[in-house]
């Protein structure tokens, strides 16, 4: 097998890994799964992965850093904070069926029992609070936002949207989808001495 199609081989198995997380979760994934839907056998799975744990912890990182290029663009982008703002906070909102956010969520309650698991889901989890924090230093240079704490806002923002969204993904109907996003503006201007209608 030549190293592009080894490459190739290994990008349709974490696609095909994520998918078959997303229907049956981490926790009740087998790598016989992943095989069976790529229709490839059990040891080409084992030969790229050597482990479940590192599948599936692969996988996790696979399907976040998505999310993650995607935050980047925004954060590497010449727009002024306050947009950049407002486009983080339309990234990190849960929409449609929130898959993306099942994962995190999948990938947190992992973590508590796989190392490999822990160590992936923290450095992309942190890379999230960084931009953030790194948007939020910009706009108080600028003079767009009032925040003595970046850092803290970051975590605090954060803290706030996470523990939301695990409620809009896993409680169906305990707050909609209009609340989340009226709760988590409202933080943001409070945080960053803002007026919320400015981050609609």
């Amino acid at each position: 097998m030549t190293r592009r199609a080894a490459e190739i081989r290994l990008d349709a198995l974490l696609r095909t890994a994520c998918d078959v997380i997303a229907e049956r979760g981490l926790a009740n994934t087998r790598t016989a799964d992943v095989a069976q839907a790529a229709g490839v056998s059990q040891a080409l799975v084992f030969y790229h992965f050597a482990t479940k744990e590192r599948l599936l912890a692969q996988a996790f990182a696979y399907a976040v850093e998505q999310d993650l290029a995607r935050l980047d663009a925004v954060v590497r982008s010449g727009a002024p904070p306050l947009t950049k703002l407002r486009k983080i906070i339309k990234l990190y909102l849960p929409a449609g069926r929130a898959t993306s956010w099942s994962m995190w969520i999948d990938g947190w309650s992992e973590s508590l029992r796989t190392p490999e698991m822990e160590r992936v889901s923290r450095r992309l989890d942190l890379r999230w609070r960084e931009d953030l924090a790194e948007v939020i230093e910009d706009g108080v240079r600028e003079g767009t936002f009032q925040c003595a704490d970046p850092d803290g806002a970051a975590w605090r923002i954060s803290a706030v949207v996470d523990g939301l969204a695990v409620q809009l993904a896993v409680h169906d109907r305990v707050i909609s989808r209009r609340q989340f996003t009226e709760w988590v503006r409202l933080v943001i201007a409070r945080e960053l001495g803002l007026d919320p209608a400015v981050l609609d």
